[in-house]
């Protein structure tokens, strides 16, 4: 069972987007693009969705907050961050694009961490790419390969964790990638998302983005 209790919802329909709340998720929220079950919860976003302000592109994804449903913010000196996700995915947009889990950035649009699946329809296979932005200044993020050959529907884990003392690693599938960010990002309040963000926006309805997520939680620790 997935614990909703620290995440709102973003879905793709409405200008601006919808957003559930965090006790609306608890008491069972489903719909078109979020399903809960009781081992997993699964996120559709159509290329056709309607998109947050300032994206190119739509999302159903959570976004971390407090219990009481207010946003968590924090900063990557206090403690030791990590996000832990067990996912397969499903579909895929013409783009072979998805974003599966980010550490965004508050009250910006550059976030400095996206983890991206990216399927090629010539090897029916999938890599799970780092995008990192090392300085908040960075226009462009560095492109760094976690792991490969993942085809759709493997169900896979990730971990994204960035420590006190700014080193940033992703897991994927068992393979690991670190690096040391810059220290100006600690004056950043940061936070975790995860769901499908569907990295096209043209086709049919029918075309976008599927997950299943069978794990997904955060830790913060200060200890």
């Amino acid at each position: 069972m997935i614990d909703l209790g620290t995440w709102n919802l973003s879905i793709p329909v409405g200008s601006p987007p919808a957003t559930i709340e965090t006790k609306q998720l608890l008491q069972g929220y489903d719909g078109k693009y979020f399903k809960s079950g009781s081992s997993n919860v699964s996120f559709w976003v159509p290329v056709t969705g309607s998109k947050t302000a300032n994206a190119i592109y739509p999302r159903t994804e959570l976004r971390e907050t407090w219990s009481d449903g207010t946003l968590h913010n924090w900063y990557y000196p206090d403690a030791d961050n990590f996000l832990r996700a067990k996912l397969k995915v499903i579909q895929v947009p013409s783009s072979g694009k998805i974003v599966i889990g980010q550490i965004h950035v508050y009250e910006s649009t550059q976030p400095l961490l996206k983890v991206e699946y990216q399927y090629k329809d010539a090897t029916h296979m999938g890599n799970i790419v780092a995008k990192v932005r090392f300085h908040p200044k960075d226009k462009k993020a560095r492109v760094i390969t976690i792991a490969e050959d993942v085809p759709l529907n493997e169900t896979f884990n990730y971990v994204i964790h960035l420590n006190k003392a700014g080193l940033l690693s992703v897991t994927a599938r068992g393979m690991v990638w670190n690096d040391r960010i810059s220290a100006t990002w600690s004056k950043q309040q940061l936070y975790f998302k995860a769901g499908v963000y569907c990295q096209d926006n043209t086709g049919y309805t029918s075309e976008g983005g599927k997950a299943m997520f069978f794990n997904l939680d955060t830790d913060h620790n200060k200890g």
